[in-house]
């Protein structure tokens, strides 16, 4: 008899704790709802040709704050996933801010973007300088297969991901040797810090351009996509190749710009998310903001590399 009321009370408290889990698990999707439209049932504004066969992704930058944000990006990019169907996520770096225990995984990437996961959406993640990169190698949904840089390919796109943090010989010998021997119709390199950019809290890298812009050009890199930046920049092609700046899917730094004369498009004042389309010799691209307004889109068209 002495058992007979603990006994009683373990389900009681297994109760609490399951409710107190599915709270915690729901909470920030219901703090990103707010006073939002639903993505489920609003009008998309798809600029996106979605041409038979061709390859169509997302990209994502300096995302991972846990933060309400963070989780309407996620939304609109969910609403986007059901009509386009994209089937994978590049990463521009500083994928978890703060701390790097399970919960921050969890409250940081797995909650936001659970949907898209579900779905069985693939995400491409390269390092940050807020990034921990002994646990986000390892992390099996960031597909890094161990690495602070690596390369995969879709279709006739090679995408190579850099660690822009630690530019040693290894991993320039490395890129070389893979851009020169990619027969790919589309080379995409994508890393956290920018070469050109014209934000005015930390602007471009010029070592790291010194060191990566030579090899682009010579082996025929079409695009670069990078982060860092808490804003989107769209910059006017360098020796034929197309430079984006996307660091502002959690973070945002209103008011960066200093605008120059190589800025195509910026944006600075919201988060956003990209999505990509590339079918035969064409780039289809559209930038969205957490609220669902497109704020850049267009069509480039694969240039000829520049010999150097």
């Amino acid at each position: 008899m002495k058992y007979k009321k603990p006994i009683r009370k373990v389900p009681e408290i297994l109760i609490a704790l399951i409710a107190t889990c599915a709270l915690a698990s729901t909470s920030a999707w219901a703090q990103a709802r707010g006073n939002d439209r639903s993505a489920a049932t609003a009008a998309l504004d798809v600029k996106l040709p979605l041409e038979n066969k061709s390859i169509r992704f997302a990209v994502i930058g300096d995302s991972g704050t846990g933060d309400r944000e963070q989780y309407q990006v996620a939304k609109e990019m969910e609403a986007y996933r059901q009509k386009i169907n994209f089937d994978f996520v590049i990463m521009l770096g500083d994928n978890i801010y703060g701390g790097h225990t399970p919960a921050d995984f969890t409250r940081k990437f797995e909650l936001p973007y659970k949907p898209l996961l579900d779905a069985g959406v693939k995400f491409y993640a390269s390092l940050g300088n807020h990034d921990n990169p002994n646990d986000e190698r390892l992390y099996k949904p960031f597909n890094m297969g161990g690495e602070r840089y690596y390369s995969f390919k879709k279709g006739d796109v090679a995408f190579f991901a850099l660690d822009s943090n630690y530019m040693d010989p290894a991993q320039l010998i490395w890129i070389e040797q893979n851009l020169r021997n990619s027969q790919a119709k589309w080379k995409i390199c994508y890393f956290h810090h920018p070469l050109y950019s014209d934000g005015k809290s930390h602007g471009p890298d010029m070592d790291l351009r010194g060191q990566l812009a030579p090899l682009f050009q010579r082996y025929g890199v079409n695009a670069v996509f990078s982060g860092h930046e808490h804003v989107y920049e769209r910059m006017k092609p360098e020796n034929n190749i197309y430079y984006f700046i996307l660091g502002n899917s959690g973070k945002l730094m209103t008011h960066d710009f200093r605008r120059s004369a190589d800025m195509i498009t910026g944006f600075d004042t919201d988060r956003s998310f990209m999505l990509i389309e590339i079918s035969g010799d064409k780039l289809y691209f559209q930038v969205i903001s957490r609220t669902g307004v497109t704020i850049d889109s267009g069509m480039l068209q694969e240039q000829p590399p520049i010999s150097k």
